[in-house]
């Protein structure tokens, strides 16, 4: 006679349910996973080439060119490496010009988050004339390039801001504090908010502009940690338009101008100028690290669909 199998059993004697894998089911998941962990370590790559570059002399460099050691830091030698990161951050002042591109970059949030978030709130929750026209806009300027409207965005600030004090920095992060794109992110995602909030708020005679600071925007920190990720990161890599506008002051360029001195110096070494590309992008991986999980809920909310 065939022994009965006893059920499993918790805590509480309540019967526990197992549940079988398909092996087919298996077999994707580790696919999906190997595939997965060979494609970040394609684009892992030039990370870690640059990351061990910039440690090596150029005895070194040489030396391990077209090997796997091209891969891998040279820890004998940590006195070439601290020489190639003292140049840059020492001699060339680099800690200076990203103080002023974290300058402009907090600015640009703050500005960009006001304006776009109120013009999103606008066409996502209030009923205006032409509202399909405006919304039709947004998208086709999305596809616009940026570059197309450099010469007349450079004109239009010239006219209204000029280029002295600190009018050269609201000119600065003008056009990163106005994207179609965030306030399209904005209004995609606050259409999905429900109403019950503003109509709540509107009982306890709140305005509107009380309800977009004290109700709407606590509800969106992943698509407010998303716009001001990508705003971060959009005005920390600009250099096009800030080399525009401050020909004639040194002092206030951002970080990619000290970037692109650094590359053009000849006399310097090799592992030094990887030592720059290092250091400047330090600060987009951390910022992007910490708000990966509100970006990606950010993007899953707001949807992208029209």
């Amino acid at each position: 006679m065939a022994k009965k199998k006893l059920p499993l059993l918790d805590a509480d004697g309540n019967e526990i349910t197992v549940v079988k894998q398909n092996s087919s089911k298996i077999a994707r998941n580790v696919v999906y996973y190997v595939c997965g962990a060979v494609m970040s370590l394609f684009f892992l790559f030039p990370l870690i080439y640059m990351l061990a570059y910039s440690t090596k002399t150029e005895a070194a460099i040489a030396e391990s060119a077209g090997t796997l050691g091209m891969f891998l830091p040279d820890f004998s030698n940590l006195g070439a490496a601290f020489d190639n990161y003292k140049k840059v951050l020492v001699d060339y002042d680099v800690a200076k010009y990203a103080l002023n591109s974290v300058r402009y970059a907090i600015i640009a949030i703050v500005l960009n988050v006001i304006i776009n978030g109120l013009a999103g709130y606008v066409l996502a929750k209030f009923r205006i004339p032409g509202k399909r026209f405006f919304t039709f806009i947004i998208l086709f300027l999305i596809v616009v390039p940026v570059e197309t409207s450099i010469i007349p965005l450079f004109i239009v600030v010239k006219q209204m801001l000029g280029f002295n004090g600190a009018a050269t920095i609201l000119g600065i992060v003008f056009p990163a504090a106005i994207s179609v794109f965030n306030m399209f992110l904005f209004m995609q995602f606050f259409q999905g908010i429900p109403k019950d909030y503003e109509e709540a708020a509107r009982i306890d005679g709140a305005g509107n502009l009380k309800i977009f600071f004290k109700i709407i925007l606590p509800l969106s920190k992943p698509i407010v940690a998303t716009v001001a990720v990508f705003c971060f990161i959009g005005v920390w890599n600009d250099y096009l338009w800030p080399s525009l506008l401050l020909t004639n002051n040194q002092d206030l360029m951002p970080v990619q101008a000290a970037l692109t001195i650094i590359q053009q110096d000849t006399e310097l070494s090799a592992g030094a100028k990887m030592a720059s590309l290092v250091v400047t992008s330090i600060p987009i991986f951390i910022v992007y690290v910490a708000a990966q999980k509100y970006i990606v809920q950010g993007f899953g909310t707001a949807g992208l669909k029209v």
